[in-house]
């Protein structure tokens, strides 16, 4: 996981619970740790209400809530928000928490764990970072849907020829595409990878993951 260096800048957060004693143990947790709470709520929908303008960094969340609202269209309308989401759960429900991160959460944090612990993953979260702590990466690393990138059929053409050895001008040609055309779909190849984690910066890096993928078969053309 990457470094839990303390930052004292303020950070803004929300939470979400059904329970009010969690809601309160999480502002506490707030004003001791230098994190500006800006909103509390029961439901998803109530916490967007109130957060709506404020630039809300990070939305905590727990992973069942009263109302029967879907874990997943609940991280999805969250991260529309502009929020990244945590998941702040007993983590007794895997196939639920498999869901909230393939809709975008970017980390389960169980609630056995300190609420110090709590606030430096928030942190994290802010940042932007690649949160791999053991109970996130343990649902990721369980569930094959992660390791997809759901590349188009053009894209993985594109990718094909490009990570087995021709340059783009060739790829193009190959496919009777423009040049700026496949640059476009390595883009956005690389964008769909890296969402995993998965990170391209090189060409090599390109040719590594279409063979883990199976899309060459590790013979240069």
């Amino acid at each position: 996981m990457a470094s839990l260096a303390e930052n004292t800048s303020s950070v803004r957060v929300a939470i979400v619970d059904d329970h009010e004693a969690v809601r309160l143990g999480f502002a506490g947790m707030c004003s001791s740790s230098g994190l500006e709470l800006v909103g509390e709520a029961a439901t998803v929908r109530e916490i967007i209400s109130k957060i709506n303008g404020l630039q809300c960094k990070v939305v905590v969340m727990d992973l069942s809530l009263a109302d029967g609202s879907l874990v997943a269209e609940n991280v999805s309308q969250l991260v529309a928000a502009g929020s990244a989401v945590l998941v702040y759960s007993i983590a007794d429900k895997a196939n639920l928490m498999r869901l909230a991160l393939r809709a975008g959460a970017v980390a389960i944090v169980p609630k056995s764990q300190p609420l110090s612990y709590l606030a430096e993953i928030i942190r994290l979260a802010a940042e932007g970072a690649i949160i791999n702590n053991p109970e996130t990466s343990a649902m990721i690393d369980a569930d094959a849907d992660f390791k997809d990138a759901n590349l188009s059929a053009r894209e993985r053409e594109v990718l094909s020829f490009y990570a087995a050895g021709m340059s783009l001008k060739q790829v193009a040609s190959q496919l009777g595409i423009k040049q700026s055309s496949a640059k476009e779909h390595i883009d956005r190849v690389r964008v769909k990878y890296a969402r995993l984690g998965r990170e391209a910066h090189t060409k090599v890096d390109l040719y590594r993951l279409a063979i883990e993928d199976g899309l060459i078969s590790g013979e240069f053309l």
